[in-house]
């Protein structure tokens, strides 16, 4: 089912909106509903790749402060070598 719904663009994004439909032959809903689609198809994947280390990252109880360390650490015995 579709749904129709009211959104706000200020000026310079609703032109860049409108000049990038005019070029592509679309309209602008089919334009936005494109680039919804893309941003939650780009989300999921990402979320997917992190998924698997945010789940080790959770059974080690490491903090993010401990990652930074090790990568610094990582990347001067790096230079050392």
């Amino acid at each position: 089912m579709n749904q129709t719904f009211n959104i706000y663009f200020g000026k310079v994004l609703l032109k860049e909106i409108d000049k990038i439909a005019k070029r592509e032959h679309r309209s602008r809903s089919e334009l936005i509903r494109e680039a919804a689609r893309a941003y939650i198809e780009k989300k999921s994947k990402w979320q997917a790749i992190f998924a698997p280390g945010s789940k080790s990252v959770e059974k080690s109880n490491l903090t993010e402060a401990d990652i930074f360390r090790e990568i610094k650490t990582v990347r001067r015995n790096k230079k050392a070598s």
